[in-house]
């Protein structure tokens, strides 16, 4: 038996006690991603950030979370499920705690990433303690309380986040992980059971080592592509620092690329994945529509509260039927996909996600919630519908069973890594720079040329779909519990399958 674990019962104290340790802290993770695009403009005016460092306010924590998830699962079969999630709790609890405290953009910067690093820990944990926890007759339903009471607390977040902007401070938003992490290790040490993959626990032979060499190597070429786009403006793009980085980027991706090759199927990421056409094609799709997604989220917020002139609570919930829709209509979606198969929904999704955004261009100051956003709104979040489940069913039957928990880690990890890429290069293309968000004029022109990126990858992401999408050939395994995409949330697992 590689899991130790014992198998709790859901009507059991131990087995709600861990249910709610689990949805807490991904209750955390989901409200940080979520809220602190809404909180840009605040924070950025009380420190006087520049757009670079909003940028990197959202790109710090998206790397070390995206280059670092694979690693923290693999950590928590090792050394103890429980164990590193209480360690990734505790981590990105004190790093929110530094956030909120955060006197200075640099400070602030710094913080997010370590708050990513600790959410990176955190989060395979959330999944996998439930997966290996619970009786098998249980899973389904504990995953799909986990899954829906997930759901909910992305809901609640805008509204939550947006609250505690307008009436205390931007800093609430990082200080409420403080009690619910509290919460969080209090449950999990009185009820959560303890448990590991024991041959993981092999120093030798086998495919459990640590790829720390390719998380170090994926995290530098992030870093470096990252910074050279942030700072490219500020600088110029022929600048020795932004060139430097930009080589830096290269040479670590292609070491990246024959540290994995050399080391099979014990790398963090087997290269042999993508003797899979299907998986290469939907990772390049998800990247297109996450970068869309991530690129329209940074520029909304600030320009409905910048340009438009609503409140951070009036911004937050803006999205909020783009929610529920992702919540009520996934399920849905993934049973058409299973019945035509996914190319259909992943070509049409896009589009109508597309013509959405190219709506939501023509919102300008003073306009109507109903007549101006939300049909747009509406539009955005059906075709992002028609999109999650399917293209997660098929990463999952893209690749063999015994690959199917890293096959879809690294497609979370590219739709991270699509939000960072839109995040560091958009305001380079339209032209956005120093406190330029502060100028209704220039960041009107920039919000609408950004809009029309984001389209523009949406329709690129619809074309790639149509054309080289097929039927996967094997029966897809049970999807795994969809998240609402906007906050882009993390799939534990990866955690699983190591």
């Amino acid at each position: 038996m590689p899991d130790t674990a014992p198998a709790l019962r859901l009507k059991s104290h131990a087995g709600r006690g861990t249910l709610a340790a689990a949805v807490l802290a991904s209750g955390m993770v989901f409200l940080d991603t979520t809220v602190v695009n809404v909180a840009l403009p605040r924070l950025g005016a009380e420190l006087g950030a520049s757009v670079a460092g909003l940028q990197w306010t959202v790109n710090g924590y998206l790397l070390t979370l995206a280059a670092f998830v694979l690693l923290g699962g693999a950590l928590g079969d090792r050394f103890g499920r429980r164990r590193i999630f209480l360690l990734g709790v505790v981590w990105f609890t004190a790093a929110s705690v530094l956030c909120g405290l955060a006197l200075r953009t640099d400070w602030l910067v710094a913080a997010r990433f370590l708050q990513g690093a600790g959410g990176a820990l955190l989060t395979p944990g959330s999944l996998s303690l439930l997966q290996a926890s619970f009786h098998p007759d249980d899973r389904g339903k504990v995953i799909g309380a986990w899954s829906g009471l997930s759901g909910v607390s992305t809901a609640l977040g805008p509204f939550i986040g947006g609250w505690l902007i307008d009436a205390l401070s931007w800093r609430w938003i990082f200080f409420l992980n403080l009690p619910l992490a509290v919460l969080v290790v209090l449950a999990a040490l009185r009820w959560v059971p303890e448990s590991r993959d024991e041959s993981a626990s092999r120093s030798r032979g086998g495919r459990r080592r640590f790829d720390v060499a390719g998380a170090l190597l994926g995290a530098v070429a992030l870093a470096g592509v990252t910074y050279a786009l942030v700072d490219a403006p500020g600088r110029g793009i022929s600048s020795p620092a932004v060139l430097v980085s930009a080589l830096v980027a290269v040479l670590a991706a292609l070491a990246f690329v024959l540290v994995e090759r050399r080391r099979g199927e014990t790398a963090m990421l087997p290269t042999g994945l993508f003797g899979s056409r299907l998986f290469s094609v939907l990772n390049v799709f998800t990247v297109l529509v996450y970068a869309a997604l991530g690129g329209f989220t940074f520029f909304f917020a600030v320009y409905l509260q910048n340009v438009v002139g609503w409140s951070a609570l009036l911004t937050g919930l803006a999205l909020l039927p783009m929610t529920v829709l992702l919540l009520v209509g996934s399920p849905k979606a993934g049973a058409l996909s299973a019945k035509i198969g996914p190319r259909l929904p992943l070509a049409v999704g896009p589009v109508l996600a597309a013509v959405g955004l190219l709506m939501l261009r023509e919102v300008d100051a003073g306009a109507s919630y109903w007549r101006q956003v939300l049909p747009g709104v509406v539009l955005f979040g059906a075709g992002l519908t028609l999109v999650v489940a399917p293209l997660t069913a098929s990463v999952l039957a893209a690749v063999a069973d015994r690959f199917a928990g890293v096959a879809s880690g690294f497609n979370n990890a590219a739709s991270r890594v699509g939000g960072l890429l839109a995040v560091a290069a958009l305001p380079l293309l339209v032209g956005l720079s120093g406190t330029g968000y502060e100028q209704p004029a220039e960041l009107t022109a920039a919000y609408r040329g950004a809009l029309l990126w984001c389209a523009g990858l949406l329709v690129a992401g619809a074309v790639i779909a149509a054309l080289l999408v097929r039927r996967p050939n094997r029966r897809p395994p049970p999807a795994q519990p969809c998240h609402s995409m906007p906050v882009s949330t993390p799939d534990d697992s990866a955690a699983r399958d190591r």
